[in-house]
């Protein structure tokens, strides 16, 4: 056989996975509650012939093997989808009744796309009797940075060989960037209630306490990297105005470019926040609710997959597409458009299309995208790459109603395809040559020149 059975293989199955996107993106499930999500997808690898194997402590995710021995290579899956995102397939902002939730970033096609993939090399892998083991990782909870982070602390990424995935974008292109780490915490504060008006004197207050240390922080901000952002919302504010506010929390982001920038940065809020309750009387305390790495973008494994992208060919959107596509695009100007694009390195000459029917390949090796990933957690554990796909019209932001619409239309579901094949394509050369799998663990070593992956729950 050879990568064009392969590719076959997906197009023959494509029935099959675009009802799977399309009823994950009915599902809409939130982070860690994407039981109906994994669930299918997990059912229908293992009427493949998949191992199933769950993980410890995190009940929607889940890793499906097939194969034995070296090399182990992953692909990772992602289906969780985004609050206030609610949208039908439509070009004007309509919400779906029953929910809330919507799959603004298009991960009911990234988790089913490396469905797909598996499947289909488990097929070639009979056939020709390649060695080797491949696995699909069901990662929950991208959306708060948080899955792949609890997986990566069970361990489940530590034998693998090689990582890949793809994500839903305007662009084809490889991603050789990296994204800003972060820590995602929460300040509670504890004071005295008391009658605001009649014995304020008798109160301490957990909201001033909240509010000296948010003015702190804002004082910091002069004196961290240019690059780091710190953000905060109040989530707990009080009760009443009359009543001196026992309880009072801050949730607080802190992304930088490198994992250690994040970690000097929060060491010193929590100071900030200890200051706080001394200067209230109050007592504070602080809970990580996740945190993440910034990403090594393996250039061996994202060469790989450029090649595959060109041999898979760009996505083939229909004709119904294009019409959906303008639709959808007329909705933002040139210069908004152009602002998201700026964010993928594009060339000026994408702007001028609907629908991105091309390959692209840009260079931004170095560059810092101000999103952060919980994959990077993974880049840190094996080596790592991860293309793009035009799921949704140029210039089309992620996180909006949008997107959501797009990514449960024929735009989404044709580009899905794509990223299938060019999965795909990537590990059966990599199984076929493990010179270029010693490649990307030589690079990886090199890139992380000793440091060993400390979980950021552990820290």
């Amino acid at each position: 056989m050879d990568k064009k059975a392969l590719f076959d293989l997906i197009d023959r199955n494509e029935k099959t996975l675009k009802e799977m996107a399309t009823a994950i993106w009915q599902f809409a499930e939130g982070p860690f509650k994407e039981t109906a999500s994994s669930k299918l997808q997990k059912e229908y690898l293992a009427g493949q012939g998949f191992r199933i194997r769950e993980v410890p402590g995190v009940e929607t995710a889940f890793i499906a093997e097939y194969g034995e021995g070296k090399p182990v290579l992953g692909i990772l899956g992602e289906y969780d989808a985004l609050p206030g995102m609610s949208q039908k397939v439509s070009a004007a902002r309509e919400s779906l009744d029953d929910q809330s939730y919507g799959h603004g970033c298009g991960h009911n096609l990234l988790g089913t796309s490396g469905v797909g993939a598996v499947a289909a090399l488990k097929e070639i892998m009979a056939a020709e009797g390649l060695p080797g083991t491949i696995r699909y990782y069901g990662c929950p909870a991208e959306e708060i940075l948080a899955g792949k982070v609890v997986m990566a602390k069970e361990k489940v990424f530590d034998d693998a060989d090689a990582c890949i995935s793809w994500h839903p974008a305007s662009m084809n292109v490889v991603w050789g960037c990296s994204f800003l780490a972060m820590n995602s915490m929460k300040f509670r504060f504890k004071g005295i209630p008391a009658h605001a008006a009649a014995a304020p004197q008798a109160g301490r207050s957990a909201l001033d306490a909240v509010e000296l240390m948010n003015v702190g922080a804002n004082y910091l901000r002069e004196h961290v990297s240019e690059k780091a952002r710190i953000h905060y919302v109040i989530t707990n504010g009080g009760m009443a105005p009359n009543i001196v506010p026992e309880d009072a929390e801050v949730w607080y982001y802190v992304r930088a470019p490198k994992r250690a920038e994040v970690r000097e940065i929060s060491e010193r809020l929590f100071k900030i926040a200890e200051g706080a309750a001394l200067m209230t009387e109050t007592t504070m305390k602080h809970e990580l609710v996740a945190g993440c790495y910034d990403v090594v973008s393996n250039d061996t494994l994202g060469k790989l997959m450029h090649a595959n992208m060109v041999e898979a060919g760009p996505p083939k959107y229909t004709e119904e597409d294009f019409e959906f596509g303008k639709k959808l695009s007329a909705l933002s100007t040139r210069e908004d458009k152009k602002k998201v694009m700026s964010t993928y390195f594009a060339p000026d000459h994408v702007l001028d299309k609907i629908l991105c029917d091309e390959i692209i390949e840009v260079n931004d090796k170095g560059a810092v995208l101000a999103g952060s990933v919980d994959s990077g957690d993974v880049s840190y554990i094996a080596p790592f790459a991860q293309v793009t796909a035009a799921t949704w019209p140029v210039g089309t932001a992620a996180h909006t109603w949008v997107a959501t619409a797009a990514s449960g239309s024929g735009i989404g579901l044709n580009a899905m395809i794509f990223a299938a094949k060019t999965m795909a394509g990537t590990v059966y050369d990599l199984l076929k040559d493990h010179a270029l799998v010693a490649a990307a663990q030589d690079e990886f070593k090199k890139s992380l020149n000793g440091f060993k992956y400390i979980s950021p729950y552990e820290e």
